[in-house]
């Protein structure tokens, strides 16, 4: 029986890493202190949309540059293919991002967060996303290349939690019962006001943390959990660590001007996320079944658009409104 998937050798040079480790740092140092990241201010829908259309050119940029330098070293073949998984790999984890800003709307209005101070914490959720899914890519990427056979458990983990994402859809979590707030509210002190931006203060010579840290740590500890469900589905396109991080990073960069995009009408989408659920469930039985068929990434690519683009399609007719 043949392995679900083939692992082969990254195509990323050590300058290559070392070259996009530096533009990540690059962007988000003029994030936070050049692009207003240090000044509390609402951000708009047209500074949003200028953002997602700049990360998404720059993952297209990113994607036309490797293409080029593959062609050159490593034949036209691979380098279409690796374009391919890239573009591919982006999708994907762009498409299951969108429900994390569910997730975001849902704690930042549980708290009572103002617009004008939801953009550095998720500045700061960003900062702990990428360290996270850059310790556990290079860590599943070692486990898969040892232990090929761990695909299957990854496609088996995919079904389930696609599965359990379609029947709990229309189900709101309890914030109130989550275990890490709980377990934050035992052992920190928490200030009962609202301090703007901060997220620790002084009163009365004592440190309290403020309830924007209990934001926080909630806003990471979700980005944990969806990191666990994406990066597996990437793994289904590509075992190379280098494309997986890529195109992982990429959409993570995106993550905070899509939230804002979308934060005024999540409600028209809420559709979506049987798509997401289901996207999961095909790359999850993609994986199982590949001992007996593999799934052109093309086919891949193809079916992962097509059930997004149904399911924001129907949520757009099932929200729009009456006619006068």
């Amino acid at each position: 029986m043949e392995t679900p998937v083939n692992p082969v050798l990254s195509v990323g040079e050590p300058w290559m890493w070392a070259a996009f480790t530096a533009f990540v740092l690059v962007m988000l140092a003029l994030d936070l202190f050049v692009f207003g990241g240090r000044k509390a201010h609402k951000v708009s829908v047209k500074e949003a949309a200028l953002w997602s259309l700049a990360w998404f050119g720059l993952a297209l940029l990113f994607n036309a540059g490797l293409w080029w330098h593959l062609t050159g070293t490593a034949g036209q073949e691979v380098a279409d293919r690796k374009a391919l998984e890239f573009f591919t790999g982006y999708l994907i984890e762009k498409s299951l991002s969108v429900d994390n800003v569910f997730v975001f709307l849902l704690i930042f209005g549980a708290f009572h967060v103002a617009p004008e101070y939801q953009r550095r914490v998720l500045i700061y959720g960003v900062l702990g996303a990428i360290v996270m899914r850059a310790v556990m890519i290079l860590a599943g990427a070692w486990v898969v290349r040892e232990f090929a056979w761990v695909l299957y458990l990854f496609g088996a983990f995919l079904v389930i939690t696609g599965i359990r994402m379609l029947v709990m859809a229309e189900k709101t979590p309890d914030l109130e019962q989550n275990p890490v707030l709980k377990f934050a509210r035992r052992h920190l002190r928490i200030s009962e006001e609202q301090h703007g931006e901060r997220f620790t203060v002084m009163k009365d010579g004592v440190r309290y943390f403020t309830p924007l840290f209990l934001v926080l740590i909630l806003i990471e500890v979700t980005d944990l959990v969806f990191a666990v469900d994406s990066i597996p589905a990437i793994f289904a396109i590509t075992t190379d660590p280098f494309i997986v991080f890529t195109s992982n990073i990429f959409a993570i960069m995106g993550l905070r001007a899509l939230y804002f995009l979308l934060a005024d009408v999540a409600d028209r989408f809420h559709l979506l996320k049987y798509g997401l659920a289901m996207v999961l469930t095909f790359i999850g039985a993609k994986m199982l079944i590949a001992p007996w068929y593999h799934v052109p990434v093309q086919a891949s690519l193809a079916i992962v658009a097509v059930l997004i683009g149904a399911s924001v399609l129907a949520s757009l007719i099932a929200t729009r409104k009456p006619a006068a």
